[in-house]
């Protein structure tokens, strides 16, 4: 049974500030829970409404009724376990051949989308600007479908970090260079705007290349790509050269 104590602390962790103070974050969904024991999260505790399904010697896993779960999850349709994980607290980066870099991405289902695509590619790192959304976001989380586990996540300074790394800084723009002629570079930062706004100004002035996706339809009515629609368009195309 859930105390109300732990209600209101697992209620508070869709908020950035409480997840911080407690150090902690929710993954819901047997499924991505799974993907959890394979990486380095630490797992805190499990509730669950079928704890057989999660039978583990190194996690508490307790049993809660639907209602229960109910009241924790950030879900419309709550599925059938919640695991309280402890924030990563160490952040290490190297820079990776291929990297994206996230300008500003305001949408958690964007910046989990990506995520996922990143993993799908093989793209082990993502690089953030410090108000990039969070990515212990529960919706985040939910959208990555456990991709978060395997592609590591670092927040920093983009114009210091991209001012010092030594790959090549590579925006989208709609006069850049066709993404179907382009010949991908050995090492990359593919830099990615705000879904409104596109990349600040500063961030501009230390690209090097830019690339554009070409529109062979003829309706107008459509400006622009949503950021993980293009991001998948472009990763498909630049590994295609492999």
């Amino acid at each position: 049974m859930l105390t109300a104590h732990t209600i209101k602390v697992l209620q508070s962790l869709d908020k950035k500030k409480f997840r911080q103070k407690y150090n902690l974050f929710l993954v819901e969904g047997n499924k991505i829970i799974c993907e959890l024991f394979e990486s380095n999260f630490k797992i805190k505790e499990i509730f669950s409404t079928d704890p057989q399904k999660l039978d583990r010697t190194d996690v508490p896993v307790t049993h809660v009724s639907e209602n229960e779960l109910k009241k924790v999850s950030f879900l419309k349709t709550p599925k059938d376990s919640i695991a309280v994980c402890h924030l990563n607290s160490e952040q290490k980066m190297e820079d990776q051949n291929v990297q994206l870099v996230l300008d500003g991405i305001q949408d958690p289902g964007n910046l989990g989308t990506i995520i996922r695509l990143a993993d799908w590619f093989g793209i082990e790192q993502i690089i953030c600007s410090n108000d990039t959304v969070d990515f212990y976001n529960p919706k985040v989380i939910q959208a990555s479908m456990g991709s978060f586990t395997r592609v590591n996540m670092v927040y920093c300074d983009l114009v210091e970090y991209l001012s010092e790394t030594e790959n090549i800084n590579i925006g989208t723009d709609m006069e850049g260079e066709n993404i179907y002629t382009f010949q991908r570079p050995e090492k990359i930062n593919l830099i990615l705007g705000n879904e409104g706004n596109g990349m600040r100004p500063e961030t501009e002035k230390l690209l090097q290349k830019n690339i554009s996706i070409p529109r062979f339809g003829k309706s107008q009515s459509t400006e622009s790509l949503n950021v993980s629609m293009a991001a998948g368009i472009i990763l498909g195309q630049l590994f295609s050269q492999k």
